[in-house]
């Protein structure tokens, strides 16, 4: 069994070290970026929503900048952002390159992505119920909480599920430029000395990760679904 493994995968016996090492960037890259992507996405989301013709704080100019800044940003391919990004990374967090010069392209990338999920998501909720929390006498951020939130949970739950997935692609081509993660790994070995094996192991432990995120949304959906 073993010399099948060393004859199957010869360079990654080698460099386990190095993919367990990459293996946890990605993991932090995926947490750090999607955590502060969440909570930036929600808040923009909900603001789209409530601030559009008809909604419950209409306000055409705040919604039409907004929108805009979204779908320009949403726009730009991500490969490109990375370069665009550096000074501003350079500023924020001090370096472009490795773990931590990935951060802020990251969530640069996948913030309006994510704005605009939870906007579909939070405009699904039913107009009555939203009518009838006003007739109650609801004020606006009570009916946020309360109606459009509480009652997208599992849409919510289904946008981020989508954006984790997206993201964790996010990160593989961070790390072709120097991000750091399995995506350099596989630049640095698999592309550049031709150590095949060393792509195939990130790609399976990417598709393991996506597959992970994909199942922990169904199942948090299916307990959120009314």
């Amino acid at each position: 069994m073993e010399d099948l493994i060393q004859k199957l995968l010869p360079n990654v016996i080698t460099k386990l070290p190095e993919i367990y090492k990459a293996t946890g960037e990605t993991l932090l890259m995926i947490a750090v970026a999607g955590l502060i992507s969440f909570f930036i996405g929600i808040v923009l989301g909900v603001i789209l929503v409530v601030t559009g013709k008809g909604n419950i704080l209409e306000n055409k100019p705040i919604y039409y900048v907004l929108e805009k800044i979204i779908n320009i940003t949403r726009s730009i391919p991500f490969i490109i952002l990375l370069a665009a990004a550096i000074p501003l990374t350079r500023a924020i967090v001090g370096t472009a390159i490795g773990t931590k010069g990935s951060y802020v392209p990251l969530v640069l990338g996948t913030i309006p992505f994510f704005a605009r999920q939870i906007e579909n998501a939070l405009s699904e909720v039913d107009k009555g119920v939203i009518e009838a929390a006003q007739a109650m006498g609801s004020s606006p951020f009570e009916i946020i909480f309360r109606v459009y939130l509480k009652e997208s949970i599992p849409n919510i739950v289904r946008a981020t599920t989508i954006t984790f997935v997206s993201l964790v692609g996010l990160t593989a081509m961070a790390g072709s430029v120097g991000g750091g993660g399995l995506g350099d790994l596989a630049i640095r070995y698999g592309y550049q000395r031709y150590q095949v094996d060393i792509t195939y192991v990130t790609v399976i432990i990417l598709l393991v990760f996506v597959n992970i995120i994909q199942g922990a949304g169904n199942i948090i959906i299916k307990k959120t679904t009314h």
